[in-house]
């Protein structure tokens, strides 16, 4: 299965995102009301990074309130690891797992076309496995 097949009924109107210029005060209180673990920063209609959890985390250790009052665009994640719809479920797994990421932002013909969270692949995965232990016992009853 591919990370299209989980982005099917996704409308990408649905993805909350900020902009670079948001301030980061703003940008942790979407992150709160959403209850979501990061953001994709957009800058001019294009992705230019994400934010997430770990980038206030690191910069409240670092710089302590001081932080709230910048720009995402400052603390983000720049150059985000990404991929595209054809990308198979265990590979954006496997990426995940690799890189210590929780979130990717799925891109198709340079554009946002989705985000998706390491809860979304492991969901399609558990799916996929209950929907072959079902073919196989029905095949066991048939046979």
């Amino acid at each position: 299965m591919d990370v299209a097949h989980i982005i099917a009924n996704r409308s990408g109107n649905d993805i909350i995102t900020c902009d670079v210029t948001t301030d980061v005060r703003t940008a942790v209180q979407l992150l709160a009301n959403k209850r979501i673990g990061a953001l994709p920063v957009m800058r001019d209609g294009m992705l230019a990074g994400i934010f997430s959890e770990r980038d206030v985390l690191y910069r409240l250790a670092e710089e302590g309130e001081a932080c709230l009052s910048r720009t995402v665009g400052d603390i983000m994640t720049d150059t985000p690891i990404t991929v595209d719809p054809s990308t198979r479920v265990d590979e954006a797994l496997s990426l995940m797992t690799r890189r210590r990421i929780r979130h990717l932002p799925v891109i198709e013909n340079g554009a946002l076309k989705a985000f998706i969270s390491i809860g979304d692949l492991v969901k399609s995965r558990i799916d996929e496995v209950e929907r072959e232990a079902e073919a196989i016992r029905t095949y066991i009853q048939t046979a």
